[in-house]
């Protein structure tokens, strides 16, 4: 476990304490929704960048071979060198 220590202005301070949004638990949520937030923002920008180069759609048949790929050469990797038969 992380131990943090954060300065805050007091007035900011004393209304996130009434609030209940200084404990371990309510930071964490807080902490958490941010995450998913900068995600979805990440997410979108990338979406926008894609869809303005003009790259077409991949189908459903095309992202499942993608993956199957993927998949395959992380398991290769994880297993090691072959030796040769």
């Amino acid at each position: 476990m992380t131990e943090l220590v954060v300065k805050l202005p007091d007035e900011l301070a004393q209304r996130a304490r009434s609030a209940g949004l200084l404990s371990d638990s309510a930071i964490a949520r807080l902490l958490e929704e941010a995450m998913r937030r900068e995600a979805g923002r990440k997410l979108l920008a990338v979406a926008g960048r894609v869809h303005a180069s003009g790259i077409a759609p991949m189908t459903d048949e095309e992202i499942v071979a993608e993956v199957k790929a993927v998949r395959a050469e992380q398991s290769a990797r994880k297993a090691g060198p072959q030796e040769p038969r």
